[in-house]
């Protein structure tokens, strides 16, 4: 399979988990996640990422027979004697998207995370708080849920 092939599966691959990342992150800003649709999202993103490095893999593969070497400027150098150096960079420029994308869902996953631990923190402790004091009788500050929190 010749380098020009292999960058353009590349980049339709890319382009779709592009579209993947955009689709989580929006998931993700939600106020409700909806966990089904969450999940499939990241099957697909699993797929798309195995495809790749099953992509990134046969290119490499590629280019070392040509008799280049297994460095970014081999890849630059086997690319521009291919005729394809632009798609090289277009494929380059979108790996970073797809870096940045998928770091940024990170942190909105993180966030969601010490979100719902906090709100769990809360619960838990107005759950252990005792409705009765040690004299048998009830409290008068009752401990409440904060929903802004």
């Amino acid at each position: 399979m010749s380098l020009q092939t292999l960058l353009g599966q590349q980049q339709n691959r890319l382009e779709s988990l592009i579209t993947l990342l955009q689709r989580e992150q929006s998931l993700l800003s939600e106020g409700s996640v909806d966990g089904a649709e969450l999940r499939h999202v990241a099957d697909q993103k699993h797929a798309l990422f195995s495809e790749l490095e099953s992509s990134e893999a046969a290119r490499r593969s590629v280019q070392q027979r040509l008799g280049y070497p297994l460095t970014p400027e081999g890849a630059l150098q086997a690319a521009t004697d291919a005729h394809c150096a632009e798609q090289w960079d277009t494929t380059l420029a979108m790996t970073e998207q797809v870096a940045q994308l998928n770091a940024l869902n990170g942190e909105l996953i993180q966030h969601r995370l010490q979100h719902n631990q906090h709100m769990l923190n809360l619960l838990r402790d107005a759950a252990g708080s005792s409705l009765y004091g040690p004299d048998g009788q009830a409290n008068k500050q009752r401990q409440r849920v904060n929903s802004r929190a």
